[in-house]
């Protein structure tokens, strides 16, 4: 006899669709540089900044231990997604294809090992503190989940930067620098994009669920 499915809920499907999204295009999107007035920071944050939402708004939503499960599943996807880079990499090239993309390919998605390994660190460090300190703040600011999030954003969007710039670049570039630049930038988009986001989502969430089939 089968055992029945567990039921999902349509928050927790939806969301954890765009999370997976979101983990791959991260990396690809990390690839440019964008100006925002002084500001400057690679536009993988943007996607980076979705994940922390997502991530805070299941914790909301469905608890912590489902959000922090959601993390660690992200890992699939992300280690998928690299490996097939790296297998299209060696592939040869068909003689028609568009000469610029030819030499463009590699640089736009090629990742040194270092960094593979640096995104992955960062990545399931900084998600995961995030979803922990959004938890935790519960008890002292209560049903105020755009103050938990911000905070938790700004937290873990810091251990993040810390984590990817000195595995990936320690020893061969000054890296404080670049430390304190990007730290600028994503504080500063954790403070003026999360709060309205992670309202948002949760509205959305709450919405999706209250037409659910028990």
């Amino acid at each position: 006899m089968n055992s029945p499915a567990l039921p999902i809920s349509r928050s927790l499907f939806a969301f954890s669709v765009f999370y997976g999204g979101m983990v791959c295009i991260a990396g690809v999107l990390g690839v440019k540089q964008v100006a925002l007035g002084p500001l400057a920071v690679e536009a993988g944050i943007f996607a980076f900044l979705l994940l922390v939402v997502m991530s805070s708004a299941i914790a909301e939503l469905h608890g912590q231990k489902t959000a922090t499960a959601l993390v660690r599943t992200g890992f699939v996807p992300l280690i998928v997604s690299a490996l097939l880079i790296q297998f299209v990499l060696v592939l040869p090239h068909d003689p028609g294809m568009y000469p610029p993309a030819i030499d463009a390919f590699p640089i736009v998605v090629g990742q040194s090992a270092r960094m593979m390994i640096a995104g992955l660190i960062s990545y399931g460090t900084s998600q995961t503190l995030n979803v922990f300190i959004f938890d935790k703040l519960r008890s002292n600011t209560g049903k105020l989940v755009w103050l938990r999030g911000m905070i938790a954003s700004i937290v873990s969007q810091i251990a993040d930067t810390i984590l990817f710039i000195t595995i990936s670049f320690y020893g061969e570039r000054p890296i404080l620098g670049l430390m304190e630049g990007q730290m600028l930038t994503k504080v500063v988009l954790s403070i003026v994009l999360v709060p309205f986001l992670i309202t948002g989502f949760v509205a959305l969430g709450r919405r999706l669920d209250r037409g659910a089939i028990k």
